[in-house]
């Protein structure tokens, strides 16, 4: 009997990238496509004709599987039998468990990453195959998928409504493989809304905690006298308004000094469109005062500038985590009303820039609230807000409107912010800006 050829590795099929047929012997292959999907075939003689056979996406089927597999197939082959036949006739026995590995095999080839199919996975794992998994797609209705989705409905909304969504795609992909008929028992519209709560009904909306109003310029002095990168970031922050990420990866080829605007490419932004913010006297003042970053040329020769406006101590652009420790530092410096506090019986994680609201320590994400409460307080079209806060007004040609029109209206509103977060440190703070005690 000839020797059988050395085949694959568990760590070859984990690291291989290059496109093309790995073959593992006996027929066996790990396909690896352009993308870097991997999917395994096996070419086999049924009844003279040779075919290939579909075995699964790797890793969902690892190398073990995929040999057993191909074994039986061989096996059926040998005795005169068809195991594509065999599969065929197994299609109207498909359980939810085997159409979701199917789902997830062919969406290893669509999402950005291995953790989004792992998310995928988790969430139908826990929640859908306990009750659906042994079930056949072609049996389960309505009442199954509620019975799903009740127990957590209430109180893990945001879950539970990923999860419906999810299960929803397993038998959209269900029927398009012709193993049920009739209509999605998982859609939303005309169909679970009729039995379960809206989901903006029973969804707590938690607001991230924002400095009070007349806390601002007390803060904003504060921060002022720190040092470093992450502190001159949160600075600038709360100047413009935007996102912890659009700051943080503020970039000098981004912003016109001269002209007094920054772009935020549409690559950026939450909403995927550009944003002009227009920058205060403030704000330009900050951005001249930071010394621009130089490194060393990867084809040598002299040192080149950085783009980043923001720079790591280590290099590169600076975490979310490094904005809220310098948060958390003001909030331990904060001994203004500390005695007044510990009085109250209040803890010391309690202590600090709190929001009127919840009585929890401002985070940098709330100073976006508590501009636009100021912005209100100061009787400031609501469009001029939501613009400044990179919203979205209208439909897209409104939108491409406001973006151009308004922006020299929001100059003026923008400096004023600049200027009351300054009253502080200026010494002329207005009634707004006064703290209790």
């Amino acid at each position: 009997m000839p020797k059988r050829a050395k085949g694959l590795t568990a760590g070859f099929c984990s690291t291989v990238k290059a496109p093309g047929k790995h073959s593992d012997g006996d027929g066996l292959m790990l396909v690896v496509s352009d993308s870097g999907a991997k999917r395994w075939v096996q070419r086999l003689v049924i009844r003279g004709r040779r075919r290939d056979i579909g075995l699964g996406a790797y890793p969902l089927v690892p190398l073990a599987k995929a040999r057993a597999a191909a074994a039986e197939n061989r096996g059926v082959a040998r005795a005169g039998g068809d195991p594509l036949a065999r599969r065929d006739e197994d299609l109207s026995l498909r359980t939810f468990d085997m159409a979701m590995v199917d789902l997830l095999a062919k969406k290893a080839g669509e999402l950005s990453n291995a953790k989004h199919i792992a998310q995928w996975e988790s969430t139908l794992r826990t929640y859908a195959v306990p009750r659906l998994g042994k079930m056949r797609v072609s049996e389960i209705t309505v009442t199954d998928i509620v019975e799903v989705l009740l127990p957590i409905w209430k109180t893990k909304n945001e879950t539970a409504s990923r999860l419906r969504g999810r299960i929803e795609a397993v038998f959209a992909f269900s029927t398009a493989s012709g193993w049920r008929s009739g209509p999605n028992p998982a859609t939303w519209g005309g169909n679970l809304d009729m039995l379960l709560p809206k989901p903006s009904k029973v969804k707590k909306v938690v607001h991230q905690p924002a400095l009070q109003v007349r806390d601002a310029p007390f803060w904003f002095d504060e921060l002022a006298q720190r040092r470093g990168s992450s502190a001159r970031c949160l600075e600038f922050l709360a100047l413009t308004w935007v996102r912890s990420g659009e700051a943080r990866g503020a970039k000098w080829s981004e912003i016109d000094l001269d002209k007094a605007i920054w772009r935020i490419p549409a690559s950026r932004t939450k909403t995927k469109e550009e944003q002009m913010v227009p920058l205060s006297l403030a704000a330009i003042g900050l951005l001249r005062g930071i010394p621009r970053v130089r490194e060393a040329n990867d084809k040598g020769g002299d040192l080149i500038d950085v783009d980043l406006v923001f720079v790591s101590p280590r290099g590169g652009q600076l975490s979310d985590m490094a904005l809220s420790a310098v948060m958390r530092r003001l909030h331990q410096a904060d001994s203004y009303d500390r005695d007044l506090y510990k009085a109250r019986g209040l803890l010391e994680h309690q202590i600090g820039w709190l929001d009127e609201r919840s009585g929890r320590p401002a985070v940098p994400h709330g100073l976006r609230s508590t501009a636009r409460d100021w912005a209100g307080l100061q009787g400031y079209p609501r469009e001029l807000a939501e613009l400044s806060l990179g919203h979205r007004i209208g439909n897209r040609v409104e939108q491409a409107y406001h973006r151009d029109s308004l922006l020299e209206r929001r100059r003026p509103m923008m400096e004023a912010w600049a200027q009351y977060l300054l009253s502080e440190r200026s010494g002329h703070t207005n009634s707004i800006g006064l703290r209790a005690v």
